[in-house]
């Protein structure tokens, strides 16, 4: 509401065009509010469309590509012979890379809780109400606090020797500096991208190129003791 005490009694329906006018609306009228938005709204029926167009694609997908190719299924599980390494299912070899380096409480407890406490919470703060990009607003202070988290979290990481969380930690951070430095007049339309993503998207983007990470290097990387290996050599 405007701070002005211009109100005047009248009649009308636009309250966009006259926000500061008490309207009488007769019997022979109705209220409405003309506006010019966008021909087409995201609504539960166009949503729910696309959604179950999606799942009956990727179910498609997933049937054609179990009817080409075999399930990598190894033999009948033997009590009196363990494999070496013994590797988890693929959706669990990054969080036993890490239980290779940390402890098991905090590899397989903290680490996890608190990125699922950082990804639920991080979109309800205030620097993501507008989606805006990360280092559009305070950009100093923000670039303060980025080198700070990034230093720490990369300290961290040499500390404990986890030199393969540390590559993709890097190349995120390099990709973040980047989009510090770049505008959406920037001429490059991949620095324009950068500079327009906030906060959530760089975590999000973070822990699943970790993820990838520590997951292809525990699938194809990790030998008997789980031991560094060249896939070409195991």
């Amino acid at each position: 509401m405007s701070d002005q005490k211009d109100f005047v009694a009248g009649l009308g329906s636009d309250v966009r065009k006259t926000p500061r006018r008490v309207v009488f609306v007769t019997r022979r009228t109705s209220a409405q509010v003309r506006t010019t938005d966008e021909d087409q709204v995201q609504t539960y029926p166009e949503v729910l469309f696309r959604a179950v167009l999606a799942i009956e694609v990727l179910a498609i997908v997933l049937v054609v590509i179990s009817l080409l190719f075999n399930a990598p299924l190894e033999g009948l599980a033997d009590p009196s012979h363990t494999p070496n390494p013994a590797k988890a299912p693929w959706y669990f070899l990054g969080l036993q890379e890490m239980l290779h380096y940390f402890p098991p409480v905090v590899a397989g407890v903290l680490i996890p809780t608190m990125l699922v406490i950082a990804l639920v919470v991080i979109p309800y703060f205030n620097i993501n109400v507008e989606a805006e990009g990360l280092f559009v607003k305070d950009h100093r202070r923000r670039l303060r606090i980025f080198y700070a988290v990034a230093i720490a979290l990369s300290l961290f990481l040499l500390f404990f020797g986890v030199y393969v969380a540390l590559a993709p930690t890097l190349i995120v951070a390099g990709l973040m500096l980047m989009a510090a430095y770049s505008s959406s007049q920037s001429q490059s339309g991949f620095r324009r991208y950068l500079a327009s993503k906030p906060l959530s998207y760089w975590v999000m983007t973070w822990f699943l190129f970790e993820m990838i990470v520590l997951t292809a290097v525990g699938t194809f990387f990790r030998g008997p003791g789980w031991s560094w290996v060249w896939p070409w050599r195991s």
